[in-house]
């Protein structure tokens, strides 16, 4: 498969699945969820999707307890969606990356504060 065809899978995946969780899961433990990006295998046969919870009460672990559990669901959903032949095996992985960027743009603040240099 071309790498354009490729990129362009993930990303219709991306924007399908963000519809489906907001739209039809009705799993409790799911809440608002932003599907961040979306990586599927070469061959087609595996995604990982990633997820960012907010606004919830549910740690990050329960939200992926909540989103494999309905992940038959949305695979076919999706699949009959994009008109995809095989659809591709979902693994929800919480998504770091917000935290990280978090806790660099403090540091960096705390760091260019007055007075905060070390001398």
């Amino acid at each position: 498969m071309s790498e354009s065809r490729h990129l362009k899978v993930e990303a219709q995946l991306q924007r399908v699945l963000a519809e489906l969780v907001s739209r039809e899961v009705k799993d409790p433990r799911v809440g608002n969820v932003t599907i961040s990006a979306v990586s599927v295998a070469p061959d087609l046969k595996t995604a990982r999707v990633f997820f960012v919870p907010f606004g919830t009460s549910h740690s990050a672990e329960e939200v992926r307890e909540g989103l494999t559990h309905a992940a038959g669901f949305l695979r076919g959903a999706a699949a009959r969606r994009l008109a995809l032949r095989y659809a591709p095996r979902l693994h929800f992985v919480f998504d770091e990356s917000f935290d990280r960027a978090d806790r660099l743009a403090n540091l960096i603040a705390s760091a260019s504060e007055p007075g905060s240099r070390s001398q």
